[in-house]
């Protein structure tokens, strides 16, 4: 399971070392895609190979299914650690994301999520809130 915040730079190259804690269960290599709030999703190959199996099964005749696959399927990359831990992120990622040099990444679970760490803190400051003050399921029997 990946959590925590994490704060590796962007190198000149376009690489992150992934955090030390991630690294295992990214070592067989990882998919790095558009994510939501103009952030990047970062899975395992597994993983990956696991949302791919039920994104498949959207109907084709869905528009909006069609669209989000296209945006979401057609930036992913597979990506292989090297002994480092450092991987590349596409240049089309990048920009899609608007990282510079200063990054977080926090472990949601079953993904990780790349951030440029301006855009990170402005969506956890207009969150935490909300968060706190949490009165409803949000998510369905989790309390």
């Amino acid at each position: 399971m990946l959590l925590g915040t994490h704060t590796p730079k962007l190198d000149d190259k376009g690489r992150i070392i992934l955090p030390a804690k991630f690294r295992d269960e990214l070592a067989d290599g990882v998919v790095i895609t558009r994510g939501q709030e103009r952030c990047l999703y970062v899975f395992s190959a597994k993983e990956f190979q696991d949302v791919h199996d039920k994104v498949r099964q959207a109907p084709v005749t869905s528009e909006e299914a069609r669209r989000y696959l296209r945006v979401f399927l057609s930036g992913a990359s597979d990506e292989t650690p090297d002994k480092q831990g450092r991987v590349l992120v596409p240049a089309l990622l990048r920009e899609y994301a608007d990282l510079t040099k200063e990054l977080v990444i926090i472990g949601v679970g079953s993904r990780a999520e790349i951030w440029d760490a301006a855009a990170w803190q402005t969506y956890l400051s207009s969150n935490e809130e909300t968060f706190a003050s949490q009165a409803q399921e949000v998510i369905p029997g989790l309390f």
